[in-house]
């Protein structure tokens, strides 16, 4: 991918809707041109199916930056263990699928992210013999989700996958599932008050650190190493945004030393769209901007972008999006897009819930890899992280 000239043009709407990073997020991802001490985030050209993500990487001892890596922390504080460790040995799956165990599947929303999760969940519940009995989306509606959590204990499961909309309301919502034994295991965050090992079995999300730290390679890379940008953050207590964010500028800082961050803002309810409008008249050679995530943010800076004319200022962002996907491989200013392994993440729950079954011990805090999407290996990133191809106008777009 070329370096974006500099821009000579002066130049989120949508509500953060709990985990629109895995539908916009809680879902998630090269260029050649790495040197030594970056992470080896590996491109899908040129590894197995396998190795197409990484986590976080570490540097070589002989190159270590002056500033550590960013590495990913739970919500609170907890050390990351990687999905790939979330493992049954043959005799616990035996052990499983002789149980007859049924399960139920308690979603926010209906997404692409969300289906990516709900597939690596069922195909994994399938390998076990556990029967999915019920499967719900509440809309982002702590109310409809206690309900779902009602609904779905007249069928008496096992274990119950879900992520809780609103933490607080949410540990009298699950309640019932906590007395009756059921084997919790959630995306992202937990209801307030819950003990990993009591009232629940784990929780799963993505790398955070390695998503911001694929996004700033793709800015960096495409960019040539040099230039300004601008950084626009989520600015709301969320652990998930708030890593991701940080691990990107940090990655820049480290990585990038020539790229300079010359304007920043952070938003809740102000348009991302705003912001960029404003970055583009205050620094009229602006390179590129980073926006948290796809839906919303980085719709609103793409739209601030072709308002202004400025075609030649980079755009990154993360998780996989019709919008951001159709700008990236037409070569519109998105030059890559940070991804998480959606579909790895239902797995890694669902078998995590067997772990409760089996009171075998679950870390409290797993991770799945991030990738580096790029307009090269978009439909492979497609398949991995949400286990379908791209959108046909996505497709259509590449010739396929």
């Amino acid at each position: 991918m070329q370096p974006h000239k500099r821009s000579k043009w002066l130049m989120l709407s949508a509500l953060f809707a709990v985990f629109v990073l895995f539908a916009a997020a809680c879902g998630n991802d090269d260029d050649d041109d790495t040197s030594t001490s970056e992470p080896q985030a590996t491109t899908m050209a040129d590894a197995p199916a396998t190795a197409m993500a990484t986590q976080a990487p570490e540097p070589t001892p002989e190159e270590t930056p002056m500033e550590p890596a960013p590495v990913t922390q739970g919500p609170n504080g907890e050390e990351a263990t990687p999905s790939s460790d979330i493992q049954l040995t043959a005799d616990e799956l035996a052990q499983i699928q002789s149980g007859g165990y049924t399960a139920a599947l308690l979603w926010h929303a209906a997404a692409a992210f969300t289906n990516a999760v709900t597939q690596g969940a069922r195909d994994a519940f399938a390998e076990m013999g556990i029967e999915v009995v019920a499967e719900t989306e509440a809309g982002f509606d702590a109310a409809q989700q206690a309900n779902d959590v009602e609904t779905a204990m007249a069928l008496d499961p096992d274990i119950i996958l879900s992520l809780t909309i609103d933490p607080v309301s949410a540990a009298e919502g699950f309640r019932p599932a906590v007395d009756a034994g059921v084997q919790l295991v959630f995306l992202s965050t937990t209801p307030e008050g819950y003990s990993h090992g009591e009232e629940y079995v784990g929780v799963v999300t993505d790398d955070l650190a390695a998503m911001g730290i694929a996004a700033a390679n793709l800015l960096g890379n495409a960019l040539g190493g040099t230039g300004e940008i601008g950084f626009i953050f989520h600015d709301a207590p969320f652990y998930v945004t708030n890593q991701r964010d940080q691990a990107f500028k940090t990655w820049m800082g480290i990585n990038f030393p020539d790229i300079e961050i010359v304007a920043e803002q952070g938003f809740s309810d102000q348009s991302a769209e705003d912001i960029a409008s404003a970055m583009l008249t205050r620094n009229p050679n602006l390179d590129g901007i980073y926006a948290p995530w796809a839906a919303g943010p980085a719709d609103g800076v793409l739209a601030a972008l072709r308002a202004a004319g400025a075609n030649d200022v980079a755009v990154v962002t993360m998780d996989l999006d019709t919008n951001v996907s159709l700008d990236l491989v037409e070569g519109g200013n998105m030059v890559g897009i940070a991804a998480d392994e959606a579909y790895e993440i239902g797995r890694t729950m669902a078998t995590k819930g067997a772990y409760g079954l089996l009171n075998k011990a679950a870390p409290p805090f797993t991770i799945v890899p991030a990738i580096e999407v790029t307009a090269d290996n978009i439909v492979e990133a497609y398949e991995l992280s949400l286990a379908t191809d791209p959108p046909q106008e996505v497709l259509d777009a590449l010739g396929g």
